[in-house]
């Protein structure tokens, strides 16, 4: 057992991220004091991570429509219990969150999986332009 699982809740991914179909376990771990950065890390390989937020502070209309096969992947039917959290993308000039495909975690079951959303022109790159 590394400290990553010692220190936080795991995170098992209902269906594997597009691309790394191996990893199906993960941890959240808060990177600023103020909760709004996450790295969305790998217990198998902590090397590998994402960066994730929750939308609301810097996408306050986002709503996206989850299906219903989300919910019966993740074993719920309550979507206040579902957690949103978009991929952010740090670049120089600008920094872009993924609102469509955001990573969508029941917080009782701990189940996860990254949703493409259909039927929407949600941008992969949309800017973020508040502070974090």
């Amino acid at each position: 057992m590394n400290d990553i699982e010692q220190d936080m809740p795991i995170i098992d991914m209902a269906v594997p991220m597009p691309g790394f179909p191996a990893h199906r376990q993960f941890v959240l771990v808060r990177l600023n004091d103020n909760g709004l950065l996450y790295a969305f890390t790998s217990v198998d390989d902590p090397s590998l991570r994402f960066l994730v937020a929750p939308p609301e502070p810097f996408f306050p209309d986002y709503a996206p429509e989850i299906e219903n096969d989300v919910f019966a992947a993740l074993n719920t039917k309550d979507p206040d219990r579902l957690l949103v959290m978009v991929v952010i993308t740090a670049g120089v000039q600008e920094t872009t969150a993924n609102l469509l495909a955001p990573i969508i975690v029941d917080r009782d079951s701990r189940r996860a999986m990254q949703v493409v959303l259909s039927g929407t022109d949600m941008p992969v790159r949309a800017v973020m332009r508040q502070a974090y």
